[in-house]
């Protein structure tokens, strides 16, 4: 779908987690999509239906993933600060769908859903952004990043242009961090040591924010990290690209 006008019209796809745990990733977003050019909306919507469809609930995760459906018609992209909801929507709808009425809305959808990061590097073609953020950063790649929504190198790319930020790249920056959604509920304790291992190898970089695209890595991540007492911080990579970087980190208390 070509976009309907020189400034497109954008639906920002809020996902669960920020709604609930990091609302000021969703401003962030917003903002960075406001100032590449679009129009940003957030429809009324809801849970993409990733939980019910890795547990095998097909049937209800169509039922929940019919509301998006519904929700984000109309939009000339739909654009997510997360990696694993927009792999959600972009590689896995056209199969939940596949031999039903709604098949070929899903497709349709799926070729409009972008992860964040992405669709301001490919899409918006955005090459810096105005934000300054004083410290040395690991960034984590999320598995859905890496793996369904096609980004490794944008966020690497936007980070640059981030004035006084040094990259530190982790020894392991594409290995899991354990959260895998459900995965850590149904083995906690192999989801715990993988964070573990993740939250050493991020602390080995002597960088004091780590970052990541996806919600459900950041709270794992924090949650390692703090209940070790660590000085580290842990951000969403929009707020930094935004410069919204006041609010306390994630898992830490405001002073």
């Amino acid at each position: 779908m070509a976009p309907s006008s020189a400034r497109p019209r954008v639906a920002l796809l809020v996902t669960c987690l920020v709604d609930l745990f990091r609302p000021s990733v969703g401003f962030a977003a917003a903002k960075l999509l406001e100032d590449a050019g679009c129009r940003v909306e957030a429809p009324p919507q809801s849970c993409c239906g990733q939980p019910a469809y890795n547990s095998g609930e097909r049937d209800r995760a169509r039922a929940v993933a019919r509301v998006m459906l519904d929700a984000l018609e109309g939009y000339d992209h739909i654009v997510a600060p997360s990696g694993s909801c927009a792999g959600m929507v972009a590689k896995h709808y056209p199969d939940l769908f596949a031999g039903t009425p709604d098949e070929a809305r899903a497709l349709d959808l799926a070729g409009r859903t972008w992860e964040l990061t992405r669709y301001l590097v490919e899409v918006a073609r955005v090459g810096a952004v105005e934000a300054a953020c004083e410290a040395t950063v690991a960034y984590h790649d999320s598995c859905s990043c890496l793996r369904e929504a096609g980004v490794r190198d944008q966020p690497r790319a936007l980070l640059a242009s981030v004035a006084g930020l040094t990259l530190a790249e982790a020894a392991d920056r594409e290995v899991c961090c354990g959260f895998g959604g459900t995965f850590a509920a149904k083995y906690p304790a192999i989801s715990s040591a993988m964070a573990r291992d993740k939250a050493d190898r991020l602390e080995e970089t002597g960088a004091s924010v780590a970052l990541a695209a996806d919600m459900g890595c950041l709270l794992n991540i924090a949650g390692v990290l703090g209940r070790r007492g660590s000085d580290m911080e842990v951000r969403h990579v929009a707020e930094v690209l935004a410069g919204d970087t006041a609010a306390p980190a994630i898992g830490k208390a405001a002073p």
